[in-house]
This record gives C-alpha cells, structure tokens and sequence, in this order.
C-alpha cells in the first residue's frame, strides 16, 4: 500500500501500460508515488505486433486497452481508456495500400474507437498528424484523418488527444483553426506533449498537456493553472523509462507543492481533466 497521505488527487494524463513490459508494476511506482488516476492511452498497433489491414484490426488494441485499465481499475488508481488511431500509422499503412486506402482505414479504426466511447468504454479519442517529415501528400491526408477524429469527438461531445509535430504557437493556431472547422468545444482539444505554451493555448482555448520533464511545470505554473500533466510513460522493454517514469509526476507535483501550495494542483489534477473529459475524479 502507499504511505503517501493524500492531500490531493495526482493524475498523469497520458501512460501507456502493456503487459508485455512492467504493466502493473509501473502502476504500482505511480501509486506508492502517489499517484491516484491516469488517462491510459492505446499503444501503437504495430508495438503490439497487430498489422492493421482493416479497420476491424483496431479491435484487438482497443480490447486489450480496455482490459488492463480495468486491471489497473483493480489496484486502487482509477484508469480512463483513450482510444484511437495514432497518427504515424498512415507511414506503417503506406508500405502496403494506396495512400486513400490508409486514410479511409484510419478513419474507420476512429469510428470504432468513437463506438467505444458512446457506449461509456473510453473517455477519449486520440488522433494527430505525425511527428517526422513526410511528403505533402501525406500531410494532407493526415490533416484529414485529424479533422475526421474533431468531428467525431464534436458529435460526442468528447475529448481528443493529439500527438502531432513539435508545437509553437504558429502550429497550435493551424491546430485550432482545423477544430474550429467541425464545431468542436475547443477546451476537449488536448495537446498532448505540449511545451509549457500555457497563455498561448488559453488565448487559442485548447488544452495543454504539459510533458513534465525539467523545469516544464515551474515554467507553467508562472503562466497560471490551465494545463494538465503527463508522462507519455511508453512501456517499452527495449525503452525502459522512456518518455519519463511512472514515479515522475506524483514525485514532482509533491515537491511543487511545497513550494506553490496544494491549491494548485486541485486545478491542475482534478478540475482541469473533469471539465475536459467529463470525469469524476475523486480520492
């Protein structure tokens, strides 16, 4: 058990935990941290080892996200499933079909996803544009596949997390003028790996998820408490602590609050992911 008192809840808005690796162990570092709730988000399907032909081949990464959360449910820290495409699939899917072929793939895995989150299974989707460079042509379809995901989350009135390229506020304007598009509520429009751009996002009136490595929170908090904290704690055996550990944010918010006091962090773990994602989050 943890003996951490709780003051607070402490939440981690992007993990990711496969059985495969440390699974539940990682949940117990998070936990006996102090750690209390964690937005678990899909893996890739190729990290699985699932070769996507079909949109009906996301089944198997959806179902397995849905068991280890209630898994997780099990240990005492509360999960909320994110489910969805990633966005570097449409690169995995360009080896063997057409480049309109991987796109209407994508987007069916999303409706999927999206069936997932009517019937109450997840709290979220997840969809983007990719990281690396990639031809036009890409870029294009990807931002369409984006575009198919804000409209699905807008017609259910659900959350989206986006993992996209590296961020300033010249491509968080690009980001947010595409939401705006499909009638979106902007605030259920999450950047997940966001830089501490905290002012910018709120002018925009998206969210950052602000990744907690050195000196991001401090940075911040300077710029007030619309934000919420994560990870993108990845599971991976050949990666073993990478992107940050489980025990980080639990670790670091106890320290800040020292420092900043716990008021803060009532904003930054509870209120801020219960308005986006529509959650209750309780100790």
């Amino acid at each position: 058990m943890t003996n951490i008192k709780h003051r607070f809840p402490i939440t981690d808005e992007h993990m990711h935990i496969d059985p495969r690796a440390k699974g539940l162990k990682a949940v117990k570092e998070f936990q006996n941290a102090g750690g209390t709730h964690i937005f678990l988000v899909m893996k890739p399907s190729w990290t699985l080892g699932i070769k996507v032909t079909r949109p009906e081949d996301h089944i198997a990464v959806f179902e397995e996200t849905i068991d280890i959360s209630q898994q997780i449910n099990q240990t005492g820290v509360t999960a909320f499933p994110v489910l969805g495409v990633h966005p570097a699939e449409i690169s995995k899917l360009a080896e063997y079909m057409n480049l309109q072929e991987a796109v209407e793939t994508m987007k069916g895995g999303l409706d999927i996803a999206a069936s997932y989150v009517e019937k109450g299974l997840a709290f979220g989707l997840k969809s983007g544009r990719p990281h690396y460079p990639v031809s036009q042509q890409t870029w294009d379809a990807s931002n369409e596949v984006m575009e198919y995901a804000f409209a699905l989350a807008a017609d259910l009135d659900c959350a989206i997390q986006l993992h996209t390229e590296s961020v300033g506020e010249k491509e968080l304007e690009d980001i947010t003028r595409r939401a705006k598009k499909t009638g979106i509520k902007l605030h259920r429009v999450v950047k997940h790996y966001a830089p501490p751009l905290v002012n910018v996002c709120e002018k925009l009136g998206i969210f950052p998820g602000v990744l907690a490595g050195k000196g991001a929170i401090e940075e911040a908090l300077k710029q007030g408490t619309r934000f919420m904290m994560e990870t993108d704690y990845i599971d991976d055996p050949q990666r073993p602590g990478a992107v940050l550990g489980p025990k980080t944010i639990p670790k670091r918010t106890l320290k800040l609050a020292d420092r900043y006091g716990d008021e803060p962090f009532w904003t930054v773990h509870k209120e801020n992911p219960e308005n986006i994602y529509d959650v209750d989050i309780e100790l």
